[in-house]
């Protein structure tokens, strides 16, 4: 950019937004605190409403090996801030007619044709019995296909761990993959339990099938190019290497938490052979603010439409049976807490904040990461949210409902 223009994530004035500078401070304080406690190694925090950035901070290091400070421009892998961006490019063709929500999958992946759920037994020594139907395409999106998460503790997670599904030295494709799964049983009947895992890890290997693209070229000439998401990806190159974070988990002691994997040495640094929908993904700050900015501005940005403003506000409707939450429905683990929120398609959604037990407006959408990312969008508040660091689990820390009381708070119009 020229001298004098303004960059991306220049910030506002809070109070020409409806916000209070006094309450971004609190926000500020907030994570600054938990950087200066040693919990997370650095941050990248970004606080948007009615289209303009009104706080945005880059606080810690990116690398505490290399004593490299966080910056704005920071790559991060996002995890499962993919499952929105796989989600999208799904819907693009939905528009397009290439399918409906209620066809079964295997019209496209033959591979689940016949589904089985596992009956009883062991990994080893196990029976199965007949699903009650297929999966369908709004199984995957809304995570009620019966396929699971290759880390949960069940005899199905462990026959995916078993065969290299999951592992993120997997020499796995999207195809071979979708090909194993249809080997191994359901966790459940299609429709019948929400269970976070592998389902859009398949919405890619659909994208993949329906459009003729490779997920990942699908997503930059469709996603990525038209929302000007330049450092968004499954790798980074060469010459943005020294901005990708390290990635840490969580440990015993000060500061908590050791390496997990050095960007010198991440396989981020290499061409991704499995480009995961579920979590491959990495991404910075600028990019992930233009993509949340279309969801918001009903999915639109600039000249570029990305998918029609019906097709948005349908998938962030709640799609749970009878305006279920989740607290009905889900079984294993994910990136939401279950009371009071629903799931549409690709997004969390809020439903009830006093039941949630958290400040919130109805009609939020939101997701997060294994290493503690998180971005949440309002449309009522016109209110967009994004947090990214580098820790994992995600479960480490209260950050997101933390972030939530201080965004909320500093609204003040």
């Amino acid at each position: 950019m020229s001298a004098g223009t303004p960059g991306p994530l220049d910030a506002s004035r809070p109070e020409d937004a409806g916000m209070s500078s006094e309450g971004l401070r609190y926000l500020r304080d907030l994570v600054h605190q938990y950087v200066d406690d040693g919990r997370y190694p650095g941050t990248v925090c970004v606080v948007a409403r009615r289209d303009r950035v009104v706080f945005a901070d880059a606080y810690g290091g990116r690398d505490a090996e290399r004593q490299l400070p966080m910056e704005l421009d920071t790559i991060f892998r996002i995890y499962s801030m993919t499952k929105p961006v796989a989600s999208v490019a799904l819907m693009q063709l939905y528009e397009k007619g290439c399918f409906q929500l209620n066809d079964p999958v295997d019209a496209y992946l033959p591979e689940f044709s016949d589904p089985q759920v596992f009956d009883r037994g062991t990994p080893d020594d196990y029976t199965t019995r007949p699903a009650t139907r297929s999966i369908t395409v709004r199984d995957l999106l809304m995570h009620t296909s019966g396929l699971v998460a290759p880390f949960t503790r069940s005899s199905v997670g462990a026959l995916y761990r078993r065969h290299g599904i999951g592992s993120e030295e997997t020499d796995h494709t999207l195809a071979s993959m979708v090909e194993t799964l249809g080997r191994i049983p359901l966790e459940t009947d299609p429709g019948s339990t929400w269970i976070y895992g592998i389902s859009t890890d398949v919405v890619g290997r659909l994208v993949e099938v329906l459009s003729g693209q490779a997920f990942g070229d699908y997503l930059a000439e469709h996603v990525f190019e038209p929302l000007g998401m330049v450092d968004t990806g499954f790798e980074v190159p060469a010459e943005k290497l020294d901005r990708l974070a390290a990635g840490y988990q969580r440990c015993a002691g000060t500061p908590a938490y050791t390496l997990l994997d050095d960007p010198k040495t991440s396989r981020y640094a290499t061409p991704a052979r499995f480009q995961s929908g579920s979590a491959g993904l990495v991404s910075t700050a600028a990019d992930y603010l233009r993509f949340s900015r279309m969801l918001a501005r009903s999915g639109t940005l600039g000249d570029a439409r990305i998918l029609g403003e019906r097709t948005l506000r349908f998938m962030r409707t709640n799609h749970l049976p009878a305006g279920r939450d989740l607290t009905s429905m889900a079984r294993h683990g994910g990136e939401s807490q279950r009371e009071g929120h629903g799931f549409g398609l690709g997004f969390g959604v809020l439903l009830d904040p006093v039941v949630a037990q958290t400040i919130g407006t109805p009609g939020e959408f939101f997701w997060g990461g294994a290493g503690s990312t998180a971005f949440f969008i309002s449309p009522e508040d016109d209110l967009i949210v994004i947090f990214l660091t580098q820790l994992r689990p995600s479960a480490s820390y209260p950050i997101r409902r933390q972030l939530r009381a201080a965004a909320y708070g500093a609204v003040t119009a």
